[in-house]
């Protein structure tokens, strides 16, 4: 680990201990038992029904609030072996995701939802499945389902590794506004309220932030939220809720840089290359979720979604290996409709003595989608390599089945299939070789889970799924494409709160994960690569709870084997994982939370021969309830520090060919995203 510092990081870290010390000694009035929680007591360590596996999770609202604030992607590495790092040299653009031995790049193979309803975009113009979590607001968010694998058959396509689900709040007790600030010209200012609280539950938020970011060329980066929800029971039985959300941003990037030009002093860690990378997206969502209880223990659901979404992106990765006299920037647009939801009706029922849940299901989603990628110099289009229209439509029927024959016994399955159309259409005259055409393909998919126990406050956990992601339509339709990839999962598990309910949490989970062919978008190509069979597998281990009163834990360490068939490593899955997080509840109305988070060695080439450094950073957040008596409401400061120990990380991290402008040839070099040095945000929060 190498580490760098500063007189202004020393600085920033002093403030950061002595207002601990003052918060320790100052007193503090109690909190009203209906506010918004921080005390440890009352986190959650299990999912709100019986979990299917041992590697599902709920991640509760109360670890969420405590995350640094401005990405928030952050709340994902609170899931073993979850971990998202930034992938343009500052803020903007989506994440990069890394999951069971998967780079998933922007989302190909990790399912994302809000409320249910498809985060991830088929055929986008940067990537298969791209995922940009920019438009939640964190707090609006009660808490996230996590499901490793491919157990659950209401979930499908990109579905691969695992799915991710943030449920968002119905209302809040109390009224927020809240400013902050911090190095870097960073600003975020929060709004959130219910309007109404009783027949009809609202929920609105609003969110603007602004970052320069460590790097010379200014990030620059602008994000405007905008959340609303309504919630209603028309009658005693149902509840219908409507939600729409607005997203609108802009960034100039740094870009992914050669470490040849760091190493020899030509560019300096936190310069650029090209400055004119960035880009600008809007995304807009309107929801409906109903759902109505029988009086026979039955339960009729039935949703829908639209989506409006666009973005402008410019990158340059290669310099000058294409162009050596105007570079390779590159320009990509995307703009699309989603429309699509699901129905189905669920039946709780005894069979023989013997509980059992039922459900069948259907889901359906069209995206409707321009694409147009090429070549740009100073932000200015100079050609085209891609312009098309792509229509996708899939169909999803499911069933699924829950039986408990036994006290210490429940099986859970089901059957998923789907049916995918793609349609494409060029409409570029001069592009060579550019796919045409309309091809259909389906999939059909069977899941089973079986869980043992509890005994002695235990449960074992056995389970077999097969997942899949989409193929980008434009490489679907070609000949000999595979529109669909499949994968297998297996997995066997434990989990165990021996100390009683109140108690840590212990799991563990060995799993295996197959792929009859990787299918690997080149999003920046618009191409896919067909490179074989592949396997994972890993062990995860993970232990949450609370260790005494006021002290909780969550902690988890990941292994992870992932190769070709043929015994080539798959490029940038990190074998070891690792993060912990202590929360410690002080008497006097002050809460703290130190974070450590490590990512191993990864192989950057499939022969190993270039790997990159592992690392580890720690964060630091504390939060204080002010004891100032306000004529209505109450006060919180917060303070964040990132990067304590100001260590010197990469974030994304590459190895290809590039070419600057003094060189006579391409030269194949590690390219990255530096990260953040010690950075530093505090603000104060007016709960009312």
């Amino acid at each position: 680990m190498r580490l760098a510092g500063s007189g202004r990081s020393s600085f920033v870290s002093c403030v950061a201990c002595v207002l601990s010390a003052i918060c320790w000694v100052a007193g503090a009035r109690a909190h009203d038992p209906d506010q918004l929680e921080l005390e440890v007591p009352e986190v959650s360590v299990v999912a709100e029904r019986p979990v299917a596996a041992s590697s599902q999770q709920f991640v509760p609202d109360k670890e969420i609030i405590l995350q640094p604030q401005g990405r928030p992607a952050q709340v994902l590495r609170l899931i073993p072996g979850f971990v998202a790092v930034e992938h343009s040299g500052g803020a903007g653009k989506a994440d990069q995701y890394f999951l069971r031995g998967f780079d998933a790049d922007h989302g190909t193979d990790v399912g994302f939802f809000l409320d249910g309803m498809p985060i991830n975009l088929r055929t986008h113009a940067h990537g298969q499945g791209y995922t940009d979590l920019n438009f939640i607001i964190p707090e609006t968010i009660e808490g996230a389902d996590v499901h490793k694998g491919a157990y659950l058959p209401e979930y499908g396509d990109f579905v691969t590794a695992g799915a991710v689900n943030f449920r968002t709040r119905d209302m809040v007790k109390e009224g927020l506004i809240q400013g902050a600030g911090g190095e870097y010209s960073t600003q975020r200012y929060l709004l959130m309220l219910s309007p109404t609280k009783d027949r009809v539950r609202t929920l609105f938020a609003a969110e603007g932030f602004y970052t320069n970011g460590p790097y010379l060329n200014d990030n620059n980066y602008h994000r405007a939220n905008l959340f609303g929800k309504a919630t209603t029971n028309l009658t005693g039985r149902d509840e219908l809720s409507l939600q729409a959300t607005f997203l609108q941003s802009r960034w100039d990037g740094s870009g992914e840089i050669p470490f040849r030009a760091v190493s020899t002093g030509l560019l300096d860690r936190f310069g650029s290359i090209n400055p004119y990378e960035g880009g600008h997206t809007l995304r807009t969502t309107g929801q409906l979720n109903y759902h109505y209880d029988t009086t026979t223990g039955g339960q009729f659901f039935a949703n829908a979604y639209g989506q409006y979404y666009r973005l402008d992106l410019f990158t340059d990765f290669t310099f000058f290996l294409n162009d050596p006299v105007r570079g390779d920037g590159f320009a990509q647009y995307d703009r699309r409709a989603i429309y699509g939801g699901d129905i189905g009706f669920k039946q709780r029922v005894q069979l023989f003595g013997m509980p059992v849940i039922g459900t069948v299901g259907f889901q359906t989603r069209m995206d409707d989608v321009h694409t147009k990628l090429g070549t740009q110099t100073l932000r200015s289009p100079t050609g085209s390599t891609i312009d098309s229209d792509t229509r996708t439509v899939s169909y999803s029927p499911f069933v699924k089945g829950e039986i408990q024959p036994f006290s210490w016994l429940r099986f859970l399955g089901g059957v998923r299939g789907e049916f995918f159309t793609f349609d494409v259409s060029n409409r570029c005259d001069t592009c060579t070789e550019q796919p045409d055409g309309r091809k259909g393909s389906g999939i059909v998919l069977p899941k089973m889970s079986m869980i043992l126990g509890p005994w002695a406050r235990t449960e074992f956990f056995v389970n077999y799924g097969e997942g899949f992601h989409s193929n980008d339509a434009r490489s679907a339709v070609s000949i000999g494409a595979a529109p669909l990839a499949r994968s297998q999962n297996y997995e066997v598990g434990i989990r165990s709160k021996p100390w009683g309910p109140e108690g840590l949490e212990l799991i563990a989970t060995a799993w295996r994960l197959d792929l009859k062919s990787e299918l690997v978008l080149i999003g920046d190509e618009g191409t896919t690569e067909i490179r074989g069979a592949t396997r994972r597998q890993g062990v995860e281990v993970a232990v949450r709870g609370q260790v005494w009163g006021p002290l909780y834990v969550n902690g988890s360490f990941t292994w992870t084997h992932a190769e070709f068939r043929n015994g080539d490593a798959i490029s940038l899955a990190p074998e070891y994982t690792a993060h912990g997080a202590a929360i410690l509840q002080w008497p006097e109305g002050f809460t703290s939370q130190l974070q450590v988070t490590y990512i191993g060695v990864r192989p950057l080439v499939e022969d190993r021969s270039i790997k990159s450094p592992s690392w580890i950073t720690f964060d630091l957040s504390e939060r204080y309830r002010i004891p100032v008596k306000l004529p209505h409401g109450r006060l919180e400061a917060f303070l964040f520090v990132q990067n304590l120990l100001n260590t010197q990380w990469e974030q994304a991290i590459f190895a290809f060919d590039s070419r600057l402008r003094t060189e006579p040839t391409g030269v194949t070099d590690i390219h990255f995203i530096p990260g953040n040095p010690r950075t530093v945000m505090g603000g104060l929060a007016w709960y009312f």
